[in-house]
C-alpha cells in the first residue's frame, strides 16, 4: 500500500515531487512552479548548475517567501567541493531563491580532491547559523553517507534509481532502515519495458505512473523527483500516487 505523504524533518509532505534541470525563467516557468504548488507538489528539486541559474531564480521568482510546509531543495558543490566554493554557491542560492534559509541544501557531488568531511562542514556553517535548515548529500554511497553523518546530520540522499537503475538498492535499504529520505532521480527510467506496459494497461495507467507506483512501493523512505515542464504531466505524475501494485506486479517489475 502506498503512503501518499511522509514526514520530512517537523513536515508532512506528499511523495511525489518535481525535478527541475529544465527550468528556464520565463513566465511559464513562474506558472508552472505556482501550479505544481497549487497541486500538491510539497518538495521541488533544483541546483545552483540547473539552467545557468534560471531554474532557481523561477523558483524564487514563484514562490518568495518559501511557505513553512514546502521543502525547496538546492544543491551545490558540482564543480568544486572547495569550502569557498560551496560557500560562494550557498550564497547565491539564497540570492537567487530570494529566502533567507534554503529548505534542504545538498552536497552535489563528492571531490574526489577534496575530503568530504571539509565539504559537509562548509555547509554545516550555514546550518549552525538558519541559512540552511537541512542537508542532504547526492551521488553517494553507504561509506560517504556515514562520514558525512559524523559530522552532522544527514536528511535525504539523492541518487539515480529508477526500474532499471538499481546500483544503489543497498542505498536505498539503508537510508530506509536509518530514516533518511531517499530522492530518485531520473525516476522514470526503464519505464519502456513490455512488463510495465502489460501491468500499466491493467491499471489504465501510463507506463511513467507505474514506474512510479513501483518507487513507491520499493520502500517507504523513496520519494521520487519526476522532472516536467508540461501540467498534465505533472498531474499524471502525482496521479501515481494512488496506484497500488499487487504484490505479484511488484515482483514482476522487481
Amino acid at each position: 500500500m502506498n503512503e501518499h505523504s511522509m514526514r520530512f524533518g517537523d513536515t508532512e509532505v506528499a511523495r511525489i515531487g518535481l525535478g527541475t534541470n529544465r527550468l528556464a525563467k520565463t513566465r511559464g516557468g513562474v506558472e508552472l512552479i505556482k501550479a505544481a504548488v497549487a497541486a500538491g507538489v510539497q518538495m521541488i528539486d533544483t541546483a545552483h548548475t540547473y539552467t545557468g541559474g534560471q531554474s532557481e531564480e523561477t523558483i524564487g521568482d514563484a514562490l518568495s517567501p518559501i511557505p513553512g510546509n514546502y521543502i525547496v531543495a538546492t544543491k551545490g558543490g558540482l564543480g568544486s567541493g572547495r569550502p569557498q566554493a560551496l560557500r560562494d554557491e550557498i550564497e547565491m542560492s539564497l540570492t537567487r531563491l530570494r529566502t533567507d534559509s534554503i529548505p534542504l541544501y545538498y552536497l552535489h557531488r563528492v571531490d574526489p580532491a577534496i575530503p568530504l568531511e571539509e565539504s559537509i562542514a562548509a555547509i554545516k556553517e550555514y546550518l549552525d547559523r538558519g541559512k540552511i535548515r537541512h542537508i542532504g548529500l547526492s551521488n553517494v554511497d553507504i561509506d560517504q553517507i556515514e562520514r558525512a553523518r559524523k559530522v552532522v546530520s544527514i536528511a535525504a540522499v539523492q541518487n539515480a534509481y529508477s526500474l532499471s537503475l538499481r546500483k544503489y538498492d543497498t542505498v536505498v535499504d539503508y537510508c530506509a532502515a536509518e530514516e533518511i529520505v531517499f530522492v530518485p532521480y531520473v525516476p522514470l527510467r526503464g519505464a519502456d519495458g513490455a512488463a510495465v506496459a502489460e501491468i500499466a494497461s491493467r491499471h489504465r495507467a501510463t507506463p511513467q505512473q507505474i514506474a512510479l507506483a513501483w518507487l513507491l512501493r520499493r520502500s517507504q523512505a523513496i520519494l521520487p523527483i519526476p522532472g516536467t515542464l508540461s501540467l498534465q504531466h505533472l498531474k499524471e505524475n502525482l496521479a501515481a500516487l494512488s496506484i497500488e501494485l499487487s504484490d505479484a506486479e511488484f515482483e514482476a517489475l522487481r
